[in-house]
């Protein structure tokens, strides 16, 4: 029996990879080729879950209708609420002077 010369392989194999347009890997390294060949899963994700109905959206885009977001309206009597006890978020700093950071120390 005749036994086969590497370099007729490695020809062989180059041959085989530009006919069945494969990656030529002779060292076998880790190069992702699966992945990136793999169709993408995003766009059929998107398909499958419906698009979000946003009730403030829709009240902005026709204020015709008068829609009451029940959910934001109580929102914003708890922060008035809130405001009033004085558990309200801290009011924005107009200049660097006015900033709490500045006088932490250090």
């Amino acid at each position: 029996m005749t036994s086969i010369i590497p370099s007729r392989l490695t020809q062989l194999t180059k041959l085989r990879c530009s006919i069945f347009q494969t990656a030529y890997n002779p060292t076998s390294l880790r190069t992702g080729a699966k992945y990136l060949r793999a169709r993408l899963r995003g766009p059929a994700m998107m398909r499958y879950y419906p698009a979000e109905v946003n009730l403030s959206q829709i009240a902005r885009a026709y204020p015709e209708l008068e829609i009451v977001d029940e959910a934001e309206e109580q929102r914003m009597l708890d922060v008035d609420e809130k405001k009033k006890r004085g558990k309200g978020a801290p009011k924005k700093a107009k200049t660097k002077a006015d900033s709490r950071r500045t006088h932490r120390k250090r």
